[in-house]
């Protein structure tokens, strides 16, 4: 593996109103992309992938029991997958694990013709988008 870039992200940590909601929707989508569980705790789960690690901990310091992506902070997560096949596959899996394809009628082109994504919303409100890393490109 080779050691992270100066500047590079080095983890993501997201506070969550239920964890177990998380764990079958955001925890899904992160093992089914590659990231493997790191620690586990009572209240968190971190998931690894690279030099990158993501955690998910409900904290007895929340003040909200939902996210609302549209407030000022974290809007979405962004992510890589391989093309846009599994794009899809991802899509119609998510809707057994908790997640809601956002602007269904725009998809997969919700960002644009060059852009091939689909948005994913799950129960709590956060919002992710798997992006084709290879596309054809649209005219």
């Amino acid at each position: 593996m080779n050691p992270p870039t100066h500047g590079a992200l080095h983890h993501v940590e997201i506070w969550v109103p239920d964890l177990d909601r998380a764990l079958a929707s955001l925890g899904w989508l992160l093992q089914t992309l590659g990231y493997t569980v790191s620690r586990s705790w009572d209240t968190g789960r971190s998931w690894l992938l690279g030099p990158t690690y993501l955690v998910l901990e409900r904290s007895p310091a929340l003040t909200a029991d939902r996210h609302d992506r549209r407030r000022p902070g974290l809007n979405h997560l962004a992510f890589h997958v391989e093309d846009t096949t599994t794009v899809e596959k991802l899509a119609v899996d998510a809707a057994q694990h908790g997640w809601n394809l956002m602007f269904p009628e725009l998809h997969p082109h919700a960002g644009g013709k060059q852009h091939y994504a689909a948005y994913l919303e799950n129960t709590d409100g956060f919002e992710v988008e798997l992006v084709a890393i290879n596309s054809p490109r649209s005219s």
